[in-house]
């Protein structure tokens, strides 16, 4: 089980923290060694904030270790996908290699994600068809010369990118998804996932639903001559350190409402988010670790931003099962 610290670059908005507070929050984290990796947060005009890339640039700059991820790069369909993989192979010759590109589609039912689509021109289904075209071209990019590609959302003929990335063979690629509906429909979704990523990531929390989901995506990775072991997956989570487990809670939807635009149900608040004492939250965490998840990635869902991932680093990730 390892650890990313998952910094709010949203809540530049509404005075959560501050563009330096979150780059002493990443050298934090590396320094502490329990965290294995850094996210921030990713969108355009779904869900403004800091952009993802730019931010992640400085945090490179200001970290050695730990690995530099978007949590997860919502914009992705949007962006032109040459200019992308040139940003993101000289973000990961800043890093020295430590990049990792979490891809996903992006579709946000709040306002902005109407004003979004109006501007951009993509639709739910081209956002998909579009993800996994641009996976197909930063793979080439990354690794080829004069690279030539027909698709069906994008073409390019006789390209190359120079410098590549410092990552060999190329920095890693994993898609994220939350899909709902008929069970069909989510397979198709951990059959992507399969067949294109080099890992999973979920924002869902009901720990049954987690746990078929991750099971029947290595099964099909199995079928599709992979190994499962070989895929990594993650959950992306929440954590509010409070010994009044009422307060932590309450903090922690005022902070996701605020972040999202969202009414959240209480219910999925308390499934989302490790709230309570040390013991409590440790023991929520758990759940993830014994069904085999590689990697939570926990965001501190408070104003009291540095206080939180102190308390996190001190009081809670050494004692979770399997942590390192």
């Amino acid at each position: 089980m390892k650890f990313a610290l998952t910094l709010p670059n949203r809540g530049v908005l509404y005075g959560v923290t501050t563009p330096e507070q979150m780059l002493q929050m990443a050298e934090t984290a590396e320094r502490s060694g329990r965290y294995s990796d850094v996210w921030v947060g990713d969108s355009l005009l779904g869900k403004p904030r800091m952009e993802s890339i730019t931010l992640l640039a400085g945090i490179a700059a200001r970290t050695k270790r730990v690995r530099l991820a978007p949590a997860c790069m919502a914009s992705f369909p949007l962006r032109d996908p040459v200019l992308l993989a040139y940003q993101w192979a000289s973000l990961d010759l800043l890093a020295g290699g430590r990049t990792l590109l979490m891809a996903c589609t992006g579709i946000v039912p709040q306002a902005g994600g109407a004003v979004e689509a109006a501007h951009y021109g993509v639709d739910g289904k081209a956002r998909v068809e579009r993800m996994v075209e641009w996976i197909t071209i930063l793979k080439k990019l990354w690794t080829e010369d004069e690279v030539t590609f027909e698709g069906k959302h994008y073409r390019l003929q006789g390209i190359t990118i120079e410098p590549k990335p410092a990552a060999k063979p190329r920095p890693p690629i994993w898609i994220a998804n939350n899909a709902t509906g008929p069970r069909d429909r989510i397979e198709r979704t951990h059959l992507r996932v399969a067949r294109h990523a080099d890992g999973w990531q979920t924002s869902l929390s009901d720990p049954e639903d987690v746990e078929w989901r991750l099971n029947d995506i290595r099964q099909k990775a199995r079928e599709l001559g992979r190994n499962p072991d070989e895929l990594e997956t993650s959950v992306y989570h929440n954590i509010n350190v409070n010994e009044d487990r009422r307060a932590a809670l309450d903090e922690s939807k005022k902070f996701l409402d605020a972040y999202y635009t969202v009414d959240f149900k209480p219910d999925r608040v308390e499934s989302w988010t490790a709230a309570g004492s040390p013991k409590q939250c440790i023991e929520h965490l758990n759940v993830y670790a014994r069904m085999g998840i590689n990697t939570i990635g926990l965001r501190c869902t408070g104003w009291d931003q540095m206080g939180q991932l102190r308390r996190v680093i001190d009081d809670v990730l050494p004692y979770v099962e399997g942590g390192r």
